[in-house]
């Protein structure tokens, strides 16, 4: 199981900004160890993120987005102490969920 996404949630103004970093070695599949064999590709596939119970991002991702991601964006129409939730699925079937609140 992966390390927990690091949350960071807050309103400015009517905007709420989030960010949100995920660890993950997000292997291409064309890397090579000291050994010269290929590294397996191991990447994020599929993301969605849930805030204050509606869907505002479901996307696609590839071998083409770095270790450990960082993606940030703004919503409007929400609240503080709004519940952001966000999932993960990668290549190899492994999820991981967090959540966290929208601060002030």
């Amino acid at each position: 199981m992966a390390d927990p996404m690091k949350v960071r949630a807050q309103m400015k103004g009517d905007t709420a900004e989030i960010r949100v970093l995920m660890s993950h070695p997000m292997e291409t599949g064309q890397r090579k160890d000291n050994a010269g064999n290929t590294v397996p590709a191991h990447y994020i596939q599929s993301i969605t993120i849930d805030v204050g119970g509606k869907r505002v991002i479901q996307g696609q991702t590839a071998t083409s987005i770095s270790r450990n991601p960082v993606f940030g964006f703004r919503v409007k129409g929400v609240k503080v102490g709004d519940k952001v939730v966000i999932n993960w699925v990668d290549n190899k079937g492994d999820k991981r969920t967090d959540e966290a609140m929208i601060g002030a």
